[in-house]
């Protein structure tokens, strides 16, 4: 009976457990006379193009939404799908962030992982900056994960640091 019990704890335990993609942006500083803030597209893309956005961040608080007019300089993710998007998207956008570090957490359950069928995806960060320059990082992974990964490419100039941890 205690074995039994047992097995339906650990099984109960497993089916509980969510895959997580966790995901790291740093944006460094720099020591020039005009700074503004990057405006940066964060979304997942798979083989044939198809697009989820997971995170948006520009200027949100300019009076008649003049922000929304400069996301077409974010080119690549503009022209992958951020035209179509509603704006502002409820759970992506949100405030362009001055340097430093910031966390992403999504759970399998999550609205851009729940369609995710498998297969090769790339996660992709765009940065742009006015009076600066524009960047984008990419980082490969297959979805779903047997085991857990975590890869980290460097940005030269708008990125620092972009890290994904995939945990099954």
């Amino acid at each position: 009976m205690l074995k039994k019990l047992a097995v339906i704890a650990c099984l109960a335990t497993t089916a509980a457990q969510a895959a997580e993609l966790s995901i790291a942006v740093t944006i460094p500083s720099h020591q020039v006379a005009e700074y503004h803030r990057p405006y940066v597209a964060i979304w997942l893309e798979n083989r044939t193009k198809k697009v989820s956005h997971l995170g948006l961040w520009y200027d949100t608080e300019m009076r008649n939404n003049e922000g929304q007019k400069w996301l077409k300089d974010l080119r690549k993710w503009w022209r992958r799908g951020g035209r179509k998007l509603t704006l502002p998207a409820d759970g992506i956008s949100g405030a362009s962030r001055k340097p430093g570090s910031y966390k992403l957490h999504f759970s399998d359950k999550s609205p851009a992982f729940s369609a995710l069928a498998p297969g090769k995806y790339k996660l992709h960060v765009e940065a742009s900056r006015e009076v600066g320059g524009r960047e984008v990082v990419s980082i490969p992974f297959t979805w779903p994960i047997g085991q857990t990964q975590t890869q980290t490419v460097d940005g030269s100039n708008e990125l620092s640091t972009v890290s994904l941890t995939v945990t099954p």
